[in-house]
């Protein structure tokens, strides 16, 4: 059947008794496998760090700006790095308020983050890491695991329907060629009757 319809028999189920096959273009189920595993993979979020800067003289809307940016990282499952540069010789002497304003800044986002990295003073610098939370990672990844539930399903679905059957093509039967009359060698030889001659008969006389 399936090479009469031009297309693969594919083996479904082969642990079921008997054996699912299906009668389907293989070749076109691989396209479409690809391209959703290839679509999956666009839309699945790996962990990245986001670096966030801030200066030792920031006013509170840049830093509560600042803060809420770092709450969307956080929130779709990625690390932030606070960066605090100083700069001149009067900003190194005020330090501890570059380490008050990180530690402003990890209570603020106390509720959907931890201190991974405690602020400390390298050099010109001070930096802080913080990372999502347990619930947050796992809320995540069940959301995750649900839009691959469900994308498993529509394409399970939509491999399920029926594949459209092979036309064919009824070709009609050729009728017999009709009958030729058999032309013989004495029709041919005897020329078709002529209409009798008209010669002998007189025509008739016109009074005057």
């Amino acid at each position: 059947m399936a090479r009469e319809a031009g297309l693969d028999l594919v083996e479904v189920d082969p642990n079921a008794k008997p054996p699912v096959c299906r009668i389907q273009d293989y070749g076109r189920v691989k396209y479409e496998k690809s391209k959703r595993d290839r679509l999956a993979k666009q839309k699945s979020h790996k962990q990245e760090l986001k670096g966030i800067r801030l200066r030792p003289r920031i006013d509170k809307h840049d830093l509560s700006f600042k803060v809420n940016h770092a709450r969307e990282f956080i929130l779709k499952g990625d690390k932030v790095q606070f960066t605090m540069r100083f700069r001149g010789m009067r900003e190194m002497h005020h330090t501890d308020l570059g380490m008050e304003i990180m530690r402003d800044v990890a209570a603020q986002l106390a509720d959907v983050c931890k201190v991974e990295s405690d602020p400390r003073r390298d050099g010109r610098r001070i930096t802080m890491m913080v990372a999502p939370l347990a619930e947050i990672q796992r809320r995540l990844t069940a959301e995750r695991r649900a839009r691959e539930k469900e994308r498993a399903a529509k394409a399970a679905a939509k491999g399920g329907e029926p594949e459209a059957k092979a036309e064919t093509l009824e070709v009609p039967e050729i009728s017999e060629a009709p009958e030729v009359a058999e032309v013989t060698a004495e029709a041919v030889a005897s020329p078709p009757k002529e209409a009798e001659s008209t010669a002998g008969v007189e025509a008739p006389a016109v009074e005057e």
